[in-house]
């Protein structure tokens, strides 16, 4: 009798405990959910520099894009409004982008393969001090690495507040005949939209 009811009490306990774990499975498994569903998704590729993310982004689309003027890589002053009547590409990259080095080959054939079109693809970098020799050397290594043969201009760091303030890198704009932004892509976008988004833009009168 004595072995039954402590048998039976071994079995009760038994019973509770995995009542017990399998209520904290569910309910660790709907937190985790929960969380997910809150949560905004950051992928960080430098400290204080974003890649990509999901929080709202100043959207310029149908707007004039801003105008312009800084020294290219070579030294040569070039404005937005020499390319004026012509589709643009505009990309903003740093070094320590590992997404912009994705996508930058990709702009490089797509310069070529539009280039009857009048397609015109220029890269603004924004690495702080970009006018340093450290920094110089790295940006000639990335284009050296990328096969980067457009215009490359260096950021005064202002032109960049007039696209938005870019918190986020890479950052593109496709910018039509009549300079006005058509699409933009924050963050690293497929290749197949990029080139979708420059169809876009040569097509325009």
């Amino acid at each position: 009798m004595r072995n039954a009811l402590v048998g039976g009490i071994i079995v009760v306990v038994v019973a509770v405990l995995v009542w017990a774990g399998i209520h904290n499975v569910k309910a660790r498994r709907a937190a985790e959910a929960d969380a997910k569903n809150h949560q905004m998704t950051i992928t960080v590729d430098k400290p204080g520099a974003t890649a990509s993310m999901d929080s709202p982004v100043a959207d310029l689309r149908g707007k004039p894009a801003a105008i312009f003027t800084l020294t290219s890589n070579t030294g040569k002053r070039i404005s937005l409004n020499d390319y004026k009547g012509k589709p643009v590409l505009l990309n903003f990259w740093a070094t320590w982008c590992t997404p912009c080095k994705v996508e930058m080959p990709w702009f490089e054939e797509f310069q070529k393969k539009y280039a009857a079109q009048g397609l015109q693809v220029v890269g603004i970098n924004e690495d702080e001090d970009a006018k340093s020799p450290e920094i110089q050397a790295q940006i000639k290594k990335v284009l050296e690495n990328t096969g980067v043969d457009y215009t490359i201009l260096m950021s005064d760091q202002k032109v960049g507040d007039a696209y938005g303030g870019l918190d986020v890198l890479p950052a593109t704009f496709y910018i039509d005949r009549n300079g006005k932004i058509v699409a933009q892509a924050i963050g690293l976008a497929p290749k197949e939209e990029a080139e979708a988004n420059i169809q876009k833009i040569v097509a325009g009168s």
